[in-house]
């Protein structure tokens, strides 16, 4: 579906906002909410700034997010449920904000999880930028809900006039605070942050979260990614962290230069074991494609299997969900 496509696009959009649009956008929320508009409009580079800015503001009044944002959104989704009944709901639903939901509110959650460990200094900080995190709005990253109201209604148009247009934003009595959209952002093919060279998310003023296939690293940790050994890969006490070592160096590389043994060998492959302290095992099957490539040579595939896989035949037999008894192919290829 083409609104579908286009708010995957919000969500994911970077560069500079459209100020101006943006501030329109607010106007336009605040007068459709029954409110004056905001006397005060504060760009910020990045929902960190926000936050910082936020608690900086003198005379901006209280939050006004369940008028501008909660309160049309909640009459809006009960219009439509009645309009439609509920399997009509459902199915909208599933055609439209469903598409974008995980992504988006993965995105937002880590970005907010990004912005509580930056400016938390002490433990009692924590609660401060928690509570402001809670008064914003998150703009480009509210596609998910948004695109299931696309032309639908007038009520939440300024809403989605500042999602098309800037990243978060603060509505107060008397000021609103906008950020800007990232610099840039890396995802992998299932949509969670990923880069192994560089913030998989970042913003104008610096703020940038690093990742590794969703799993939030810090920054120097990526730095050393290239000249990882098997000596470091072992070294490394965190086990997520070392997990990714894994990934990134290669199991089967780890296996060849660590001198591992195998366990076990038959006629599917054999099955190769890696201990790790304080972890679960690796446990691998080498298994050898049956159909030569072009120039003759077979080509060696390496499958992760659960840690309890005591055979190679199992852990194949595994991978097309089969117990290794069930597992007798007539043909490999």
């Amino acid at each position: 579906m083409q609104q579908v496509n286009t708010w995957r696009a919000v969500a994911a959009a970077t560069g500079a906002a459209d100020r101006a649009a943006a501030e329109e956008g607010v106007r336009r929320a605040y007068r459709t909410a029954g409110l004056a508009e905001p006397e005060r409009i504060v760009w910020a580079d990045s929902p960190r700034a926000a936050v910082e800015t936020v608690e900086g503001l003198s005379g901006a009044g209280r939050s006004v997010r369940d008028e501008v944002r909660t309160g049309p959104w909640a009459e809006e989704r009960r219009r439509l449920h009645d309009e439609l009944g509920p399997a009509g709901w459902a199915r909208l639903w599933s055609a439209t904000g469903a598409q974008l939901w995980d992504t988006t509110r993965e995105l937002a959650e880590r970005i907010r999880a990004g912005v509580v460990t930056a400016l938390t200094e002490r433990p009692e900080d924590e609660a401060d930028v928690r509570l402001v995190l809670l008064d914003a709005v998150l703009g480009q990253h509210d596609a998910a809900w948004l695109a299931a109201f696309d032309g639908r209604g007038e009520r939440l148009e300024g809403l989605a006039q500042v999602a098309r247009n800037a990243g978060w934003w603060w509505p107060y009595e008397n000021a609103v605070v906008i950020c800007e959209r990232p610099v840039e952002l890396h995802r992998d093919e299932a949509g969670r942050l990923d880069r192994s060279d560089g913030p998989a998310l970042a913003f104008p003023d610096g703020f940038a979260l690093h990742a590794w296939r969703g799993m939030p690293v810090p920054a120097t940790f990526l730095d050393e990614l290239s000249s990882l050994t098997p000596e470091r890969i072992r070294a490394e006490e965190n086990a997520e962290l070392r997990r990714v070592m894994l990934e990134y160096y290669g199991y089967d590389r780890y296996l060849d230069e660590s001198g591992a043994q195998p366990v076990h060998r038959d006629e599917s492959g054999v099955l190769w074991r890696i201990a790790l302290a304080g972890d679960e095992d690796v446990v691998m099957v080498e298994v050898v494609n049956s159909t030569p490539e072009p120039d003759g040579s077979y080509r060696t595939y390496w499958l992760r299997v659960p840690p309890a896989t005591r055979t190679a035949k199992e852990g194949v037999a595994w991978t097309f969900g089969l117990e290794q008894e069930a597992y007798a192919p007539v043909r490999q290829t």
